[in-house]
């Protein structure tokens, strides 16, 4: 009897053919690995996932804290000596990327009065919303923009431009580039020029004049796939959705919405990132949505609350807030508010990745 128990106990511990195919399996990964390769079935679930996974989080970055560290910055350092005098508004889901989203980098730019950013160039696209100050500039292919708060500018891949303020009062801005889409196809280019300022052949506002009036000059290209316009001045802006308001177009999700559009064929102003305005009405409650394009808000006007996947932002003027990718929102105000917003829609939609969610109810 004790001889037929103590086989059992040796049969027990013998290695059956489960284990035996575990030990063939590791050994041949193990093999494998000297060649620079690796199993698809051992990260199958990591790699193609049922929905978006992000690690972008819902944060907000308070105007008064904004301004208070940026204004800061000005005894530290001078314009020419940083380049480009910007505080990071980093996500904290991506510390030490410089990252909004996960394709987008944005930043509070300031500007002294008497100040200038020296002209330089890159592939990064980049955008402008105007938020404090006035009598400002930014010059682009040839254009000096003077901006006032709510403009909305356009900086084209490869064009070259410059910042300059001949105010007596601290210009600020959000900046938005595309440089994480660059790098991340390892693409990224910039150049700097010989001197501080670039010369302007044309007017404040002649783009504008030239390409969004329902003319265009002779010869124009007709497949321009970003924007000729360097400021979509919220002064132009802002009466279109207040008109829309009152005509009742409030979209039950994201109130009375524009989208800044390129003239020459209707598209997005920039091939990899796509901006809209919305007016909010009085005690608007917005309904859930969701899509695939991370968003970059800033409030205009007025004030009010973005609950996001169950965290509640509250904001106010020129705060700024991050709504991640897949992940759902809605809007609500107790005033007539104003949003702007941004994201990499256009490269989704390009790439044919783009999706939009609304609960049905």
């Amino acid at each position: 009897m004790a001889s037929a128990s103590a086989s059992k106990r040796a049969e027990s511990k013998a290695p059956g053919p489960k284990h035996n195919i575990e030990a063939m399996r590791q050994a041949y990964y193990e093999r494998i690995a000297k060649h620079d390769m690796t199993p698809l079935w051992k990260v199958m679930k990591n790699v193609v996932t049922k929905e978006p996974l992000t690690r972008c989080a819902p944060v907000i970055w308070h105007y008064d804290d904004i301004k208070r560290l940026v204004m800061e910055s000005g005894a530290l350092i001078t314009a020419e000596e940083a380049e480009r005098r910007v505080l990071i508004l980093e996500n904290p889901g991506m510390r030490g990327e410089s990252k909004a989203t996960n394709t987008l980098f944005a930043g509070v730019q300031m500007i002294l009065p008497g100040e200038v950013a020296p002209a330089h160039r890159h592939v990064s696209s980049a955008i402008r919303f105007v938020l404090d100050g006035e009598g400002a500039y930014t010059a682009v292919e040839g254009e000096k923009a003077y901006m006032s708060p709510g403009d909305f500018v356009i900086t084209a891949n490869w064009a070259p431009h410059d910042h300059g303020n001949t105010s007596h009062k601290p210009m600020l801005w959000l900046d938005v580039l595309d440089f994480p889409q660059v790098n991340f196809f390892e693409t990224s280019f910039a150049e700097q020029f010989a001197t501080a300022t670039q010369p302007t052949s044309r007017a404040d506002g002649d783009s504008l004049s030239f390409y969004a009036s329902g003319v265009l000059p002779d010869g124009a290209p007709a497949a321009l796939n970003r924007s000729p316009v360097i400021n979509y001045t919220y002064a132009r802006t802002r009466p279109i959705i207040e008109r829309m308001m009152k005509a009742g177009d409030v979209d039950k999700r994201h109130g009375a919405r524009v989208r800044y559009a390129n003239p020459i064929n209707g598209g997005p102003v920039l091939p990899t990132m796509g901006a809209n305005l919305a007016l909010f009405p009085k005690g608007f409650k917005g309904e859930k949505y969701r899509a695939t394009d991370g968003t970059i808000f800033v409030c205009a006007e007025g004030e009010g609350a973005t609950t996001v996947d169950g965290k509640v932002l509250e904001w106010g003027p020129n705060d700024v807030f991050v709504v991640p990718p897949w992940k759902h929102y809605s809007h609500r105000v107790g005033k007539e508010s104003v949003l702007f917003s941004i994201s990499d829609r256009p490269a989704q939609e390009a790439l044919g990745i783009w999706r939009e969610d609304t609960p049905s109810h």
